[in-house]
């Protein structure tokens, strides 16, 4: 446990300490009297993670994204994810981290553990469902607008540079648009890898898995990601994780070069 406590330390950044709100805890369990009194301390509840819903019926981005896909993308895809991670955790050492930081601890400096996949992918689609919403997508709206065109020139060059990332992702993977080094920017990653390893905060994401399309756009995921850009995103999701982020970091600076 020091081992891993250490790590933690050691890999702690800006974004541990922002705490999406996603995260869910829907099922607990308390220590045994004897774990308590061999480690002397209070009595600990300690949490092993649920399937958190989306916040929308399964049928309520329809036609972009269809009931049948939430069905097994969300209901058996994520629920193994979840799963299997509880599964991985119980009972040892890795029990009673939060999500962030059983992804940092896990990653453990590009040399996986075995939980890694797992609770990254259950942040990755916990996080995915959040970043869409009926009848969303189109020309971005809110406080984000503005930094938006200030980094990327225009509100169509972030939507050509994202979807770029997600179409060219080879194999499986996530596109992202985050807060880097002060400025947003767009880049992707494979399998389960999300930026909160790389100390990036996260502001939007796609899943480019096959799962997340082949129902209802079979191998074109470029039209899939096209429908998620023009009908799907949720900004008002995209402002609030925004608001977040400058709390922590003041994109408002000017960014100095380095001589």
């Amino acid at each position: 446990m020091a081992l891993l406590q250490h790590s933690l330390l050691l890999q702690h950044s800006l974004l541990l300490q922002h705490r999406p709100l996603h995260t869910d805890f829907s099922r607990t369990k308390t220590k045994s009297r004897g774990a308590m009194l061999k480690s002397r301390t209070a009595p600990l509840t300690v949490a092993l993670f649920g399937l958190k819903e989306p916040p929308y019926k399964l049928d309520a981005l329809e036609p972009f994204m269809t009931r049948r896909t939430l069905e097994f993308h969300w209901g058996k895809h994520h629920r193994g994810y979840v799963d299997n991670l509880n599964k991985q955790i119980e009972g040892n050492e890795l029990e009673g981290f939060t999500l962030e930081e059983l992804i940092k601890v896990t990653y453990n400096n590009g040399n996986p553990m075995p939980a890694f996949n797992n609770a990254a992918q259950v942040w990755n689609h916990d996080f995915f469902w959040e970043c869409m919403e009926p009848e969303g997508g189109g020309d971005c709206t809110g406080m984000i607008q503005e930094f938006i065109e200030r980094d990327f020139g225009s509100y169509n060059n972030f939507v050509e540079e994202f979807k770029q990332a997600a179409t060219t992702q080879f194999g499986s993977g996530w596109a992202w648009l985050v807060v880097k080094d002060k400025k947003l920017a767009v880049e992707k990653s494979t399998n389960a890898v999300n930026p909160l390893i790389w100390g990036h905060i996260p502001l939007l994401t796609i899943d480019v898995w096959e799962h997340a399309y082949y129902i209802d756009y079979q191998n074109r995921r470029a039209d899939y990601v096209s429908a998620f850009m023009d009908n799907l995103v949720s900004w008002d999701a995209v402002n609030a994780r925004f608001g977040r982020a400058q709390a922590f970091v003041n994109l408002g600076e000017p960014i100095i070069p380095e001589l």
